[in-house]
């Protein structure tokens, strides 16, 4: 990370601004499909299972394609791998633009596997080049960085698409991306960025497991699937809840909803520093309480639906925030590291790609939103005991 123009600023201030202009590409470009559906449908004549498929597709790449993505970071190098994600968002987001059906929904699947490699890519650039008492503030900000990417692309896309059309809207997104690559260019320097380098990842591959590592691997698994299926479960059908249940209009509902995705980042930020002065037990803990507020508290009293929001951001904020925390923690090499995270989430997000249509299975089968609400907080559950048995051996940050 020793860019020329950037000389004279400290290296980890400019890793931490190039992570935080990467993490704005990681969830935007997919995210922006839904405000658009209506004058993409009026055009394209898309069926509704096509419709679902463009915000599906991306999550059941984090899924699938999770192991060959940890492959290409340790082959090619984290770097290389960096260039490779923010280029296939480029590129699949200029594609999704350009035509017809087809290439809509080739550009939505050249997005979803550039961004899974960035997903495996980035923590274990945090894990290698921040010392541990860092890394949780690094990962922190990432996270952030995803949530605040996808506001503010759910926010603009509406009126930026009745200003320019739908195609000129999807296509902005391209933007964020072009200044990510120029600045990560700029930074590590264009050889490092353009070339492969994955000098030592090989033999770190070689090591043995440590053991007793499998048992936390798969314990991070369960609490990062129960997160993401609750996450996108809430995400999908909190708005329609509001709607069917206190009457809200479909703008108010959206309004609302945003609550939940907004406060994120207050999750993300406010774990690694929590965990200065608090075990990651107690954390785990007081995340996994705030995320059982919001289906019980749906359940229970749903005219409080703002605080149950305001608790749900700042839960599913900083559940995956500690979770990545974990994994880069308590690998003793990045080829772990690889491993390990490439195995929570992609079994994580294969859970995560069925939360929107069973979710919407039990409320259309029971006809009321209890069972829905009650799946939502099986999974709530999940995250919460898996994820606090899974991280009490992670040291407390300093």
């Amino acid at each position: 990370m020793s860019g020329r123009l950037f000389s004279r600023i400290p290296a980890s201030w400019i890793l931490l601004a190039c992570i935080g202009l990467l993490a704005l590409n990681l969830r935007g470009p997919f995210v922006a499909v839904a405000p658009v559906v209506g004058p993409m449908q009026a055009e394209l004549h898309f069926s509704p299972v096509v419709l679902g498929l463009l915000t599906s597709i991306p999550v059941l790449c984090f899924s699938l394609a999770s192991p060959l993505a940890s492959l290409a970071a340790r082959k090619f190098g984290a770097e290389f791998a960096v260039s490779l994600t923010i280029l296939g968002v480029l590129a699949g987001v200029l594609v999704r633009s350009a035509g017809g059906p087809a290439l809509v929904v080739a550009g939505t699947v050249i997005i979803g596997l550039a961004i899974t490699v960035g997903n495996i890519a980035v923590p274990l650039i945090i894990r290698r080049d921040f010392s541990p008492w860092r890394q949780g503030t690094a990962m922190g900000i990432y996270t952030a960085a995803l949530n605040i990417g996808s506001f503010l692309t759910s926010v603009a896309m509406a009126p930026l698409a009745e200003w320019t059309g739908w195609r000129a809207a999807l296509a902005s997104v391209a933007l964020l991306a072009v200044a990510a690559i120029v600045v990560w260019t700029l930074a590590v320097g264009p050889r490092t960025a353009l070339f492969v380098s994955a000098a030592g990842d090989a033999a770190e591959a070689k090591l043995p497991p440590v053991a007793g590592t499998g048992w936390i691997t798969f314990g991070l698994t369960a609490g990062f699937g129960g997160q993401a299926f609750s996450y996108y479960g809430v995400t999908a059908w909190l708005p329609t809840y509001l709607h069917d249940e206190l009457g809200m209009s479909a703008a108010e509902a959206g309004a609302a909803s945003s609550i939940f995705q907004i406060l994120a980042i207050v999750g993300g930020l406010g774990v690694p520093f929590a965990a200065k002065y608090m075990s990651t037990t107690a954390v785990a803990v007081t995340l996994g309480v705030l995320w059982t507020a919001v289906p019980a508290g749906l359940l229970l009293m749903p005219q409080l639906w703002w605080l149950w929001s305001t608790c749900g951001g700042i839960a599913q904020g900083g559940g995956i925030t500690i979770i990545f925390i974990a994994i880069i923690r308590l690998a003793r090499n990045q080829a772990m590291a690889g491993r390990m995270s490439a195995t929570v989430q992609g079994l994580g997000y294969c859970l995560a790609a069925v939360a929107p249509p069973l979710v919407g299975f039990v409320h259309d089968v029971s006809e009321s939103w209890t069972p829905a609400l009650l799946v939502i907080l099986a999974s709530v559950l999940t995250f919460f005991v898996s994820t606090t048995l899974s991280v009490r051996k992670v040291p407390r940050g300093s």
